[in-house]
């Protein structure tokens, strides 16, 4: 193997991968299952995750703490470089956040509807967006899907 290959090769081994640099610490219950497929999309996408099971109440507390407003909340919460991602966000979306790093709290996408990761049923799919939240309560649609 030549110098440039060495050192190239060598290199790489340093550099934290895409999924590392992406990691999602996500708080569920053990029993939801829609929670378990949101995680599964994510991981496919290609999004190290991390799963975190709490009672509801734990749950509750977590989007408090992170100022998650109940029109806002969905069955899990998580949070990557600094952003919370509440509900059936969209992988597509989450790496829009990433890359455009707006000055918001979080996205979300209220509710569990029909369609969204994780809550697939066969052909059934309802609209939705996905809602950018601020500190100070403001909101303003991310994304429409």
């Amino acid at each position: 193997m030549n110098r440039f290959w060495k050192t190239l090769f060598g290199a790489a081994l340093f550099v934290p991968s895409l999924a590392a640099a992406n990691a999602i610490n996500v708080y569920k219950t053990a029993t939801c299952g829609c929670c378990a497929e949101w995680v599964r999309h994510m991981d496919q996408a290609g999004f190290e995750m991390e799963v975190h099971e709490v009672e509801r109440s734990g749950l509750l507390e977590r989007k408090r703490a992170l100022r998650v407003q109940q029109r806002l909340s969905s069955c899990h919460t998580a949070t990557v470089s600094g952003y919370v991602v509440e509900g059936h966000v969209p992988a597509v979306d989450v790496r829009r956040l990433l890359a455009e790093r707006p000055p918001i709290a979080g996205i979300a996408v209220p509710g569990m509807p029909a369609g969204s990761p994780g809550m697939e049923y066969g052909q059934q799919s309802e609209p939705y967006n996905v809602v950018a939240f601020d500190e100070a309560g403001g909101l303003q649609v991310f994304a429409r899907h």
